[in-house]
């Protein structure tokens, strides 16, 4: 393979990109519904030119913040790409997707809004007509439309210099564990990082290899590893929407057939999901052989979901050792560490669960204990390190149990406008990840989140083990249990709360769910000698989640305690869930006009009013 560039900034890397590989494919946009859009790396970079002078027309300058609510992922991309090139500091965020959810969604976005600091709030038509009340957080100047953008407007001035010190885009993290913070990624942090996943980890060829990914694109995982990475190392890939997987997840690995894929990522449900939805029909007419790297992250990593994965799709041709297990959150801008699968086997670590425990990953000896199987997540990314650390800020040494620290040129230096939370975080230039884990061998194994552990007389468990054992019951929706501990009154100790989704589009009869129930207890007693205090089933799609798909397990606990369970999301009452929507439909329009109105008013009515616009 030839020597190939490598760009110091994402709008360098666009440029060069142009430069050296000008028509050669890009991004190709899919859709079912649709022809395919594909633009080669000269098309791509004149469409996002276009963007970066339609914002610079809407009075955006470097440094100022735009807010992305954009579904398309064809607009979100040109767009933010536009933003970044024109030096204008892009905050995605995800669409709406539930209309049970309608309030809280609208809360969310302008609570990011209102902290970005964003001067721009740009949307499609289809979301518009719920997101003008953000208008009313005083934050946002304007609301603009995707579709109304000029894109013949004048190009000069609208490409200013960008280095790599330079603020690119504010990643929102997804609020599993507390309230979105955003994110101060730098094109330096994406520079290393990008480096480290594409040519040390993937060792990435643009000559041969081609992405696939259906991952949301507000999301690092897929915004990074999809979008900019594949910019910097010039590596074609394909975009399905994100809605038609989870419509038919077996579109997935049709389209990695289709497109003679290589490369693609996925969380630990989504193979799970893929694996019960394919058909031997759908195995028999697909060759996934040519496929290198099927990386999972972004949640805990179950082996033996991977492995029925494999042995599922083995018919398909996949290769066991595509398999790559991953480690990463967006405070290290995207990847921590990368397994090596190649090696042979799922790279996972026998360990007496018994110890683990009590903090010590020791190997399994038969007869002693109870197994359990931790995934290795690899090897950190060179250039960087990982530490163990206990409770009291000691350093601990391998097969201890601990906090993981993380530290390198892909540290972000902190959350946007949040001093507190920066300095919780970032602590003499390493990243508190929050997660515990621990190292072996030069590898590193995470177990959780520590906020999440569970104590239960006196003993640790960690949650997703209870959560697992709890969705494989039948009648359990998949990726859809959580596990919590609270002290009911009067009890001497917490007690275990097991809250999960029942897979029934109808609400079973009471007596079904009581013997559901019963099934979930009996399961998590003979798995881990654990009774559970209760244990709540509810409709689908009203266990709490982050917009990336992760349980939040304190919002689950809160809504538990405060007996408003199953009252939130799709499951919600039809009409209670319209009636939500409507009135949002309403504020916005009221706001929106409101606006226009005073648009038309002299500069001096403006300020009195206190409207910038």
């Amino acid at each position: 393979m030839t020597e190939r560039h490598w760009s110091a900034t994402v709008a360098d890397a666009l440029r060069d990109a142009a430069l050296h590989r000008g028509e050669r494919p890009s991004f190709t946009f899919a859709d079912p519904r649709t022809e395919d859009r594909p633009y080669t790396w000269a098309s791509l970079l004149e469409a996002v030119r276009a963007r970066a002078a339609a914002l610079h027309a809407l009075g955006l300058r470097k440094g100022d913040r735009v807010a992305l609510v954009i579904p398309g992922a064809e607009d979100f991309v040109l767009n933010f790409l536009g933003a970044v090139l024109g030096g204008v500091v892009p905050v995605p965020m995800y669409p709406p997707v539930a209309l049970g959810k309608v309030e809280s969604y609208v809360k969310n976005v302008e609570h990011i809004v209102a902290s970005s600091g964003a001067r721009v709030l740009l949307v499609s038509r289809q979301v518009r007509p719920i997101l003008g009340s953000a208008l009313d957080t005083g934050a946002v100047e304007r609301l603009a439309l995707v579709e109304d953008l000029d894109l013949t407007a004048p190009r000069e001035g609208s490409e200013p210099a960008v280095l790599p010190e330079d603020l690119c885009f504010l990643q929102y993290t997804s609020g599993s564990t507390s309230a979105p913070k955003g994110v101060r990624v730098t094109h330096r942090n994406l520079e290393r990082n990008c480096w480290g996943i594409m040519r040390e980890a993937l060792k990435a060829d643009p000559d041969v290899d081609i992405g696939l990914s259906w991952l949301p694109l507000y999301h690092d995982m897929g915004l990074i590893g999809f979008v900019i990475a594949p910019a910097f190392d010039t590596v074609h890939v394909v975009f399905l929407p994100t809605m038609e997987f989870v419509k038919r997840p077996a579109l997935w690995p049709e389209r990695l057939h289709q497109h003679r894929a290589t490369l693609t990522f996925a969380p630990n449900f989504a193979y799970a999901l893929t694996a019960r939805k394919a058909t031997d029909k759908d195995l028999a007419s697909w060759d996934l052989s040519r496929m290198r790297v099927f990386g999972c992250g972004a949640e805990p990593i179950q082996p033996s979901t991977l492995r029925g994965f494999t042995e599922r799709f083995k018919a398909a041709g996949v290769d066991p050792r595509a398999v790559t297990p991953c480690y990463g959150m967006a405070e290290a801008t995207l990847a921590i560490s990368f397994a090596n699968s190649a090696k042979g086997a799922l790279p996972v670590d026998p360990v007496d669960l018994e110890l683990l425990r009590e903090g010590e990953a020791r190997a399994y000896t038969p007869g002693t204990g109870k197994l359990v199987e931790v995934v290795s997540c690899g090897r950190v990314l060179p250039g960087h390190e990982v530490a163990i650390q206990s409770e009291g800020g000691q350093r601990l040494e391998d097969r201890q149990l601990g906090e993981i620290l993380f530290r390198g040129p892909s540290v972000s230096d902190g959350y946007f406008g949040n001093a507190e939370a920066t300095a919780g975080a970032f602590k003499e230039g390493w990243l508190h990840t929050g997660d515990l884990g621990y190292t072996a061998g030069g590898e590193v194994y995470v177990c959780g989140r520590a906020k999440d552990m569970i104590i239960v007389h006196g003993r640790n468990y960690y949650p997703q083990d209870l959560e697992w054992t709890a969705q494989e019951v039948p009648g359990v929706r998949k990726g859809s249990a959580v596990a919590f501990a609270c002290q009911p009154e009067g009890a001497p100790s917490e007690q275990l709360v097991i809250v999960a989704e029942y897979s029934a589009r109808e609400r079973p009869a009471d007596e079904a769910l009581e013997a559901l129930g019963r099934e979930v207890t009996q399961a998590v007693q003979a798995q881990h000698g654990l009774n559970a205090w209760k244990v709540v089933l509810i409709p689908t799609g009203t266990v709490p989640k982050t917009s990336s798909g992760k349980l939040q397990r304190r919002k689950t606990r809160e809504q538990f305690e405060s007996g408003t369970l199953g009252l939130e999301g799709p499951g919600t009452d039809s009409l209670q869930a319209k009636a939500a929507v409507a009135k949002q439909v309403a504020r916005s329009y009221v706001t929106l006009g409101l606006n226009e109105v005073v648009s038309r008013l002299p500069a001096s009515m403006k300020t009195f009013l206190g409207r910038k616009k």
